[in-house]
């Protein structure tokens, strides 16, 4: 057994670990708002989510497709009728109940649906970011009136620091490097559409919230409370993402 102060090392590690790259690039997690997004204002209204699997521009409109997703049905529901609803959309129609649309990893919650929304080209943010070197590397995840992008980028964190400044005010969002990793198959890193939803949540609020330095500036149980669950419930999100995370068993012991 490795002991908790080993296992603390190794998580740390991984997360800083290639925290200057070179030419060859970075991976770099974006957490995103910026004004009049029909994605952020009905993921913000409802209790539900999108992933988005592409955008395109189509007769000088943008036409994105995505996947809904929620704990229940009627969330979804929600979820759709609010897009279906907003001013800030032109259309947008289903393509199938959420199963067999091809996107790997998996999709959260209980209950998901594929859709393509049509939406003024203007107010996406997608352009901004793609033009600018910023690749997706995996579904972009909207949530609680929030984009979180995962992308791959030539370059140094200058690179992404200078063009994300372009960005912020070409769009007059906030965008906050969440991290950013060495994008190297096989360097430890862990690829977070290999977790679920809730293991992702945890994760990164315990990585935040400097859980895994030792010793520790924060306790599980304070963890907890901040999310709304059982000390138990954490520990197991923690225990399966950490699995995910180093590529097999960990200790369970805290």
């Amino acid at each position: 057994m490795r002991g908790w102060t080993g296992f603390c090392t190794s998580v740390a590690l991984l997360f800083e670990e290639m925290g200057a790259q070179g030419p060859d690039g970075v991976r770099v997690s974006l957490d995103i708002w910026h004004p009049d997004c029909w994605t952020l204002e009905v993921t913000d209204a409802t209790d539900a989510g999108l992933l988005g699997h592409g955008v395109h521009a189509i007769d000088g409109v943008a036409t994105g497709r995505f996947t809904a997703y929620a704990d229940t049905t009627e969330a979804l529901d929600d979820l759709v009728a609010a897009i279906r609803d907003s001013p800030l959309t032109e259309s947008v129609w289903e393509t199938d109940d959420g199963h067999g649309h091809g996107d790997s990893g998996v999709v959260p919650g209980a209950a998901s649906r594929g859709i393509v929304v049509r939406y003024d080209l203007d107010k996406s943010i997608n352009d901004a970011l793609v033009s600018r070197g910023f690749i997706p590397d995996e579904p972009v995840r909207m949530q609680g009136g929030r984009e979180y992008w995962t992308v791959l980028v030539q370059g140094s964190r200058r690179t992404v620091h200078d063009r994300l400044e372009e960005i912020r005010e070409e769009m007059d969002a906030d965008i906050r490097v969440e991290l950013i990793t060495a994008p190297q198959s096989g360097s430890g890193i862990f690829r977070t559409d290999d977790l679920s939803e809730r293991q992702r949540e945890v994760l990164d609020l315990a990585r935040r919230r400097d859980y895994y330095q030792w010793p520790r500036e924060v306790s599980a149980g304070d963890l907890a409370d901040e999310l709304g669950i059982s000390k138990a419930t954490l520990l197991e999100h923690l225990r399966k993402a950490e699995s995910k995370l180093l590529g097999g068993d960990v200790d369970s012991e805290r």
